[in-house]
């Protein structure tokens, strides 16, 4: 159309007007629609939206105003002044009806189609807020509701029936509202969205869409019975993990040997007393020993080498990393030792008037702190229990315990040895490997499982699903290894997964769409909750 248009001769009755006005930044075309030859009333036939014979008649004009993509970062504004056309046909309930430009107008726009689709690209790819913030840099004007608008009515994007379908439930409400997500795993694409997990549904899906060879699901039983055309492959994953827990049960059988485990220390040398700290003494070592005074001492030692070498303070900093108000403190400083000064150094206490009667109270060997706490507080003593334990801490004889040997270490749980057994041998810690050997040679069963599961892991890794059946049957026969519930498992559903152990494919792009509506369901109750806290 714009290659048919004239220069401009005003704005009255000329075919095109481009202005950048001063005061108005929006660039303004003014066009009149005219065709070659229009006084031939034979010449141009408009149809009427709901007749399929065209309409001539044209009696008057209809003026429209257009947004188009800017130019630059100019917001561009046509201004269309279009035919008004009458139907003929008396029958038609559509009396009068405008023309419309094609490439240019639709019916109700308010936009061309070029911007129609960058406002749907934005909002695809940006919230609708983002979207209204970005077009006023672009020169687009629109509002978040305009995006959500033109968002939804964007067409859904045409699909082929997957070949692979994977398929997994999620929980709107959990344990209460579940739906069915389906993704097509060779493009790792959402399908469709169910409104619920019944094997009913999915195979009225599947009938309605037919063409899908292979179903990639976990063992849940509903969808196991769904889709009987298709073959089904059972997830790697699922089955790995529904092997560890059979292994987390037959370990929790055998706790009294991970207690074993754990052998106690040699009891030390008894150490003297240690001496009371009386009242405004300074401790040798205000801190304990450990992480935080190797890290003063390497600080401290890097900072005086470097100041040595005649390296300037900021210098220094900017090579360690550091400020230099605190390299000044480590350069000043002749030894780690001259820096500690902590918090709780060369302060008073509002219990210090008290120290006489608490250390006289823990002599005659009152140590519970309830007991002090009450005590203090007859004498008028105004402070906290937490104030009172720490003041007394210092104050209180080292204890052991009665039979003079240390606290046991914490035994391996169950779920710990599981992880031994469930590993590969040869990414375990030493010490790990020492503790699962002494493990097994205590237990049969648990060397029988083991042996059962690392076969078992041969098997899943290396894809050679034929053996499975060899492996439920050596499994069964042995009554020491503890696995023939998880194996007669296994033969419920024994073609999918050995299907699942014989092929690529898994329920993994399934889980990862899983997890990206539970984090889209989270997200908006938060925002339902943020808005109705407000009302």
């Amino acid at each position: 159309m714009l290659g048919h248009l004239r220069p401009p001769r005003g704005l009255g009755n000329g075919h095109l007007t481009g202005q950048n006005r001063q005061h108005d930044p929006d660039l303004l075309l003014r066009r009149q629609c005219r065709w070659p030859h229009h006084d031939r009333s034979d010449s141009f036939k408009q149809q009427d939206p709901q007749e399929t014979s065209p309409a001539t008649k044209s009696d008057a004009r209809h003026g429209r105003k257009i947004a188009d993509a800017p130019v630059g970062t100019q917001p561009v504004l046509i201004e269309l002044s279009v035919r008004r056309l009458f139907c003929d046909n008396s029958g038609c309930a559509r009396v009068t009806f405008a023309e419309q430009v094609e490439g240019l107008t639709s019916r109700y726009g308010r936009r061309t189609p070029v911007l129609q689709r960058i406002v749907g690209a934005l909002g695809v790819v940006l919230a609708a807020r983002v979207v209204v913030r970005l077009g006023l840099v672009l020169g687009i004007a629109v509002s978040r509701m305009t995006v959500l608008r033109v968002v939804m009515a964007l067409p859904e994007p045409a699909w082929a029936v997957p070949r692979v379908l994977g398929v997994d439930e999620f929980a709107t409400r959990k344990g209460r509202r579940y739906g069915t997500i389906l993704i097509d795993c060779e493009t790792h694409q959402p399908m469709d969205l169910l409104p619920d997990r019944e094997a009913e549904t999915l195979t009225a899906w599947l009938r309605e869409h037919p063409g899908v060879e292979i179903v990639c699901r976990d063992r849940a039983a509903f969808f196991a019975e769904g889709a009987p055309q298709a073959q089904h492959c059972a997830d790697k994953w699922h089955v790995w993990h529904n092997l560890g827990e059979a292994v987390e049960r037959l370990v929790s059988h055998h706790r009294a040997l991970l207690r074993g485990l754990v052998e106690p220390e040699p009891p030390p040398e008894p150490e003297p007393a240690p001496e009371p700290v009386s009242v405004g003494r300074e401790p040798s070592e205000p801190y304990p020993p450990g992480k935080f005074l190797d890290r003063l001492r390497d600080t401290h030692a890097a900072v005086r080498a470097q100041v040595e070498q005649g390296l300037s303070l900021r210098e220094v900093a900017r090579r360690l990393g550091l400020g230099r108000n605190t390299v000044r403190k480590y350069a000043r400083a002749a030894s780690p030792e001259a820096m500690l000064h902590g918090q709780w150094q060369d302060r008073t206490s509002k219990l210090d008037r008290y120290r006489p009667y608490l250390e006289q109270r823990i002599a005659e060997g009152c140590t519970n702190l309830s007991i002090l706490h009450r005590e203090l507080q007859e004498r008028g003593a105004r402070c906290a229990y937490s104030t009172l334990r720490d003041y007394v801490r210092p104050l209180r004889p080292g204890r052991r315990p009665a039979d003079g040997c240390p606290p046991m270490a914490r035994p391996p749980s169950p779920r710990e040895a599981t992880r031994w057994i469930m590993s590969h041998p040869d990414h375990l810690r030493d010490d790990d490997q020492v503790r699962l050997k002494t493990l097994l040679a205590r237990s049969p069963e648990l060397t029988a499982a083991t042996t059962h599961v690392r076969t078992f892991a041969v098997i899943m890794t290396n894809r050679e699903g034929d053996r499975l059946r060899g492996w439920i049957a050596d499994v069964c026969a042995d009554k020491q290894c503890g696995l023939a519930s998880f194996a007669a498992g296994l033969i419920t559903d024994l073609d999918a997964v050995v299907f699942g152990m014989s092929t690529e494919w898994s329920s993994g792009p399934v889980e990862g769409r899983v997890n990206d509506l539970i984090l889209w369901n989270q997200r908006c109750q938060a925002v339902y909750l943020c808005i109705t806290s407000r009302y």
